[in-house]
């Protein structure tokens, strides 16, 4: 396991605060998502690689912020950009796992 990684097999001092319920950029262009991802460096909510636009990467490589996590409901799995390594599950605060999926602008009903 890469040390970028090593640091969440234990419980942290403070959770990393997510910027919003939903992809910043997609929120801001009306765009779709399939899956959220939220940055464990800086709390940036983006869109993963298999939706349009791929904004969590995109946000990896304007910062070089090394590891992601699933932001979706009971995904505790993070991935190191970086090293190309991941975790099934990683000591998560609450607030770093949504209760429930967030849609994409124009996706219907809320949250499924």
């Amino acid at each position: 396991m890469c040390d970028h990684l090593k640091q969440f097999e234990r419980k942290r001092a403070a959770p990393v605060r997510p910027s919003g319920h939903g992809c910043q950029e997609c929120l801001e262009t009306g765009d779709p998502w399939v899956h959220l991802r939220l940055c464990m460096t800086c709390g940036h909510v983006g869109c993963c690689d298999d939706s349009p636009n791929r904004h969590a990467t995109r946000h990896h490589h304007a910062t070089s912020h090394p590891v992601i996590k699933s932001f979706e409901p009971g995904e505790d799995w993070a991935w190191c950009y970086l090293d190309e390594d991941s975790l099934d599950a990683i000591a998560a605060f609450p607030e770093e796992s949504p209760r429930r999926h967030y849609d994409p602008p124009g996706a219907g009903a809320p949250g499924r």
